[in-house]
């Protein structure tokens, strides 16, 4: 398993979540799509983070995306 692919997914799904965390609160509804992202994102991010310990930070963040990018898409 490529557990930097799986904390790259998880940092998406977790940002993707805020946008539809502000609608939903804007439009007075309870954010399940929301809720959900959080726990599948938080989730991967832990899992990923649990597999291989030091290496993920808040410094090496974007190191590890630009890697996953350059790695998946060329």
């Amino acid at each position: 398993m490529d557990f930097d692919l799986i904390f790259v997914i998880g940092v998406a799904l977790a940002a993707f979540a805020v946008p539809s965390l502000v609608s939903a609160y804007a439009d007075r509804r309870w954010p399940k799509q929301a809720a959900l992202m959080l726990i599948i994102g938080g989730g991967a991010v832990a899992y990923a983070m649990q597999e291989n310990p030091g290496v993920y930070s808040v410094a090496t963040i974007d190191e590890v995306i630009v890697g996953v990018l350059g790695r998946y898409v060329n």
